[in-house]
């Protein structure tokens, strides 16, 4: 089955919209921009990144500029930052509260997120066990993607 990314990037800016409506936040086009941008290619991409394509398309964006609008879709879990590569990412499913799981390929930088419930759950009984408290996290496993691997 062939994926449809047109059709992807619009549900997820669909689904920002409704999530920021229900919750009385703004989507403002400078945020729906960012967020259409960290969704365009399903990888991974740098605030720097963002900054650079804002520029080419109308002069003047600043860093903090893009900073505000990832930090608003941080906020409202619409993106997730994957620290490992210093970057961001669409959440795929941004109405559901989750920990971010996601596993990078070592080679091409490409990255998938998890939803696998178990996996938090399994952090926090050893850290709790071991007396830690307060737990925030995000797992990111690094491997080698199949495309990768076949190259």
């Amino acid at each position: 089955m062939q994926h449809d990314h047109h059709q992807c990037v619009d549900d997820a800016l669909k689904q920002a919209e409704t999530l920021c409506k229900d919750n009385g936040a703004r989507l403002t086009p400078i945020r729906k921009r960012v967020l259409e941008l960290v969704w365009s290619s399903h990888k991974p991409v740098g605030a720097y990144d963002i900054l650079e394509i804002l520029n080419s398309e109308r002069r003047g964006s600043a860093p903090p500029t893009v900073y505000r609008a990832l930090d608003f879709l941080l906020e409202h879990g619409l993106v997730h930052r994957i620290e490992f590569l210093n970057a961001f990412i669409g959440c795929n499913d941004p109405g559901a509260p989750h920990v971010g799981q996601f596993v990078i390929c070592r080679e091409c930088r490409d990255a998938i997120e998890l939803n696998d419930p178990k996996i938090p759950e399994v952090i926090a009984n050893v850290a709790h066990a071991s007396g830690y408290t307060d737990l925030r996290h995000t797992v990111e496993v690094e491997g080698i993607c199949p495309n990768c691997q076949k190259s």
